[in-house]
């Protein structure tokens, strides 16, 4: 009787996990494909987010130069680090390092303690118009970036809006220094900084037919150079390119903002 026992639950067991491995492929071969598919694009998405953050990196780092367009495979994490938040964050941070460094300064009452501040993302943002070029994936459009230039509305960088007004407090003489035509567009950048809240500093300069056709390096070096000309000491230079921190008359001290939507050399 025993046997018999043993034998029948021997041959329910067995039908047990054949019933289960068949149930097994056949759910296989119905959503196999489709299942793979998925998981291909998952580990494909995974992949793209992990590059793109070395990429990133790797520009901030300035390891990656020059470049003219930002690889494809980047653009989705471009897309969550320039929209999540995350920028801000990370602009917010340097500022405040920034004003830890300004604060310790011991200032002369003779009022030729300087700074000097890039224009383009980093006192006012393009990040609404990079947003329309993938930011930075599509080719660099000179007329439809000028276009948008002259629409105005390019908005204060709030971190840097409240460094810009930490400095001029503590009473650091201001210069703006950007790499836009003189000519064209001297008018609208005033009125657009003015627009956001930038006023009271020392002098907004940009690039005179004297410097047309050379690199940001030298153009800028030669604007720090004659800055210190007129005995002003530069203290701090805060730029979103590494060739607004690069080349002569640097000042004390330069602080590099994130932007990896473009290369300017």
């Amino acid at each position: 009787m025993m046997s018999k026992i043993r034998i029948l639950q021997a041959v329910v067991a067995g039908l047990t996990y054949l019933l289960a491995l068949l149930t097994k492929v056949l759910v296989s071969q119905k959503g196999g494909p489709h299942q793979q598919k998925i998981a291909e694009e998952e580990s494909e998405k995974e992949a793209n987010e992990r590059f793109g953050l070395s990429w990133r990196v790797a520009v901030e780092a300035n390891n990656v130069c020059p470049w003219r367009t930002v690889p494809p495979r980047c653009y989705q994490h471009l897309q969550n680090y320039m929209c999540s938040g995350q920028y801000e964050r990370d602009l917010k941070l340097v500022v405040e390092n920034i004003l830890v460094y300004a604060s310790q300064i011991p200032l002369s009452p003779d009022g030729m303690d300087a700074w000097i501040l890039d224009v383009d993302d980093t006192c006012i943002s393009n990040v609404s118009y990079y947003k329309n070029k993938r930011f930075g994936c599509d080719p660099f459009d000179s007329t439809i970036f000028k276009a948008w230039i002259m629409k105005g509305r390019c908005p204060a960088n709030p971190a840097v809006k409240l460094l810009f007004n930490s400095l001029k407090e503590r009473g650091f003489k201001l210069f703006l220094l950007t790499g836009r035509d003189q000519a064209t567009l001297s008018t609208i950048t005033s009125n657009n900084l003015h627009s956001q809240g930038f006023a009271g500093y020392q002098r907004l300069i940009l690039r005179s037919a004297e410097y047309k056709g050379q690199s940001a390096v030298k153009y800028k070096s030669a604007i720090r150079k004659e800055i210190e000309r007129e005995g002003y000491r530069i203290w701090g230079n805060v730029g979103d390119q590494w060739s607004d921190l690069q080349g002569e008359c640097l000042g004390k001290r330069t602080f590099k903002l994130p932007n990896p939507m473009y290369f300017i050399s």
